[in-house]
């Protein structure tokens, strides 16, 4: 698995400390911007599968970086939370999001989109899987 920034770069990109266990974070914010670029054409390394366009890696990483604040804002670093209208901690509580318009929170971040799709990496509008 490719993990496309590093805990100096979210610590960049976000100007605070990185948190304990970002590099955990990172990774899964790396799956989530594998879903968005799974079109996108660009050149990588045979070796490390990163891009080898300076601009796009920065973007890219720009990108993932944007994915982990976010999800860790929303307090879902793993994605999972589409998956359930609510949540309860004390007692478990979890109730299954329904289809159609109530589909639980969205999966990406609209600014990793909004990066990518202005590093020309993204074609189009990014239609997130939650919101179906």
């Amino acid at each position: 698995m490719v993990v496309y920034a590093s805990a100096a770069d979210y610590a960049a990109y976000t100007g605070q400390s990185a948190p304990a266990g970002i590099e955990a974070v990172l990774a899964r914010a790396s799956e989530r911007i594998d879903e968005l670029l799974v079109t996108a054409v660009y050149r990588v390394d045979p070796v490390t599968e990163l891009p080898t366009d300076r601009k796009e890696a920065e973007a890219i990483a720009r990108a993932t970086c944007a994915q982990a604040a976010w999800s860790l804002a929303v307090g879902d670093p793993y994605g999972v939370a589409a998956a359930f209208k609510s949540v309860q901690i004390g007692s478990v509580k979890l109730d299954r999001a329904s289809g159609g318009g109530d589909a639980g929170p969205a999966r990406h971040a609209p600014d990793a989109a909004s990066i990518l799709r202005t590093a020309g990496l993204l074609p189009g509008f990014v239609i997130d899987q939650g919101a179906w």
